[in-house]
């Protein structure tokens, strides 16, 4: 079956260099996808995976979701969506580089 061009976000193939930009699996790799383009996106990008997925599960995907963005791309994911706390993502809790308190 071909895939319209309604089906998939309007990204450059940039973005996603180690895959076959055909065969991504737009619906189920979500998170991939917006972890990639937070990271690596401008506004424009940003637009279209909220066209895309929805404003609510892009932001869901980015506060619960991704696992890990880089301390610059949590930065970026507050000016994209200023409705965000860094306390409470996902990505910014677990980071490998938070304090840890000994008992």
């Amino acid at each position: 079956m071909k895939t319209l061009a309604k089906d998939i976000p309007n990204l450059h193939h940039k973005f996603f260099w180690e895959f076959r930009f055909d065969e991504i699996d737009w619906k189920g790799s979500y998170k991939m996808v917006i972890a990639r383009i937070v990271e690596r996106g401008s506004q424009d990008e940003i637009d279209e995976i909220v066209r895309f997925y929805s404003y609510e599960k892009v932001i869901k995907a980015i506060r619960d979701e991704i696992y890990f963005l880089p301390n610059y791309a949590i930065d970026d994911a507050l000016k994209f969506f200023p409705e965000l706390k860094k306390e409470e993502m996902y990505c910014y809790l677990n980071r490998k580089d938070k304090p840890y308190h000994w008992i």
